[in-house]
C-alpha cells in the first residue's frame, strides 16, 4: 500500500558512502525533527535522472533551503558506491544527500517500487517527489511512467511558497 500525506516516514536502515567507506545512515536520522525533500528515482546514471532530475536538485538547492528545507536526499534502488560515484559526477557536493536503498526495503516499505524486468533494470523506485516534515509526509508528487512533471526541483519549490 502506498504511503499517503500525513503518514509517518517507516523507521528503516539505508545507505551512505562518505569518503571511502560506506554507513548506515536511518531514516530517523535523515527525517526526524527536519523538513526535508525526498526524491526518488529509477536509477543512477539513466537518462532522465542524470539529464533533469538530479541537476534540477543540484542547481536549486540553495532556493529550496531558503525556503525552509533542511536536506535534500535523493535516493535510488542502487548500492552506495554507485549513489557516490553518481554524486561526484553529477557535481552534488554537499547539496544534496545520495542516499541507497540498494535492497530496495524503504521503496517497498512506502510502497513505490516498479517492475522494470522488462527493461533489464529489476525492482526498482518510482519517480517521485516528497516533502517530509519531522518524518510525515506533507506533500507526495507520484510521476506518471516515463515522465518528469511534477517531482522537479522546480515543482516542489513551487509548492513551499
Amino acid at each position: 500500500m502506498r504511503i499517503r500525506v500525513g503518514e509517518k516516514i517507516p523507521s528503516l536502515t539505508l545507505q551512505q558512502k562518505t569518503g571511502d567507506s560506506v554507513s548506515d545512515i536511518s531514516t530517523d536520522e535523515i527525517f526526524a525533527g527536519k523538513k526535508v525533500v525526498l526524491f526518488a528515482l529509477p536509477g543512477a546514471f539513466t537518462p532522465t535522472c542524470s539529464a533533469a532530475h538530479l541537476p534540477g536538485y543540484v542547481v536549486r538547492a540553495a532556493e529550496l533551503k531558503d525556503k525552509g528545507i533542511d536536506s535534500i536526499v535523493c535516493l535510488s534502488v542502487n548500492d552506495a558506491h554507485v549513489m557516490k560515484a553518481w554524486g561526484e559526477d553529477q557535481n552534488v557536493e554537499d547539496r544534496v544527500m545520495m542516499i541507497a536503498d540498494g535492497s530496495g526495503l524503504f521503496t517497498q516499505a512506502v510502497g513505490l517500487e516498479v517492475d522494470l524486468s522488462a527493461r533489464g533494470m529489476g525492482i526498482r523506485s518510482q519517480r517521485y517527489a516528497m516533502v517530509v516534515n519531522d518524518c510525515v509526509v506533507e506533500l507526495l508528487n507520484l510521476e506518471a511512467p516515463a515522465k518528469l512533471e511534477v517531482s522537479d526541483a522546480e515543482t516542489i519549490l513551487g509548492s513551499l511558497e
